[in-house]
């Protein structure tokens, strides 16, 4: 009797397959339950159209500087407090500035401006220009002159 034990298992082959579940009875509700209402999900076109409505009804911000636009930063060096800009305006050492942001609002008289590391009293409109300020400026922020 061993013998035919050893031979039943080695020709019996086991299936490693899971048993399959029975998903559909599961998921399906009972027959006594009412189907759940959706809540109601606003259109794209709806949204939209209450977003523009916003816009509209708003007046338009605008920010009020005095001053002439001198230009943008367009690179601040932190370890000597330098920024760099490209002059759309007349500035000599003496003038007052003002370099406003997002987060930069610094009012300042002009020590020390450079003209590719030579230093000026005076640059013109078109000169690219280095200005060494007292507080952090960030790319983007607005130079004025007061």
């Amino acid at each position: 009797m061993p013998n035919k034990a050893k031979k039943a298992s080695q020709t019996k082959k086991i299936s490693t397959r899971r048993p399959a579940k029975k998903a559909a009875a599961k998921n399906m509700p009972s027959k006594k339950t009412a189907p759940k209402k959706l809540p109601i999900r606003k259109t794209a076109k709806t949204a939209r159209s209450k977003k523009t409505l916003k816009k509209v009804n708003q007046p338009p911000k605008a920010e009020v500087v005095e001053g002439i636009l001198l230009g943008k930063v367009e690179d601040y060096f932190a370890h000597i407090g330098v920024i760099a800009l490209k002059l759309k305006g007349a500035l000599a050492v003496g003038d007052t500035i003002r370099v406003k942001g997002h987060t930069t609002d610094l009012v300042m008289k002009v020590e020390s401006i450079q003209i590719e590391h030579q230093t000026v009293t005076l640059a013109r409109t078109g000169d690219g220009v280095g200005i060494k300020i007292a507080d952090r400026a960030r790319k983007g922020d607005r130079v004025y002159r007061i």
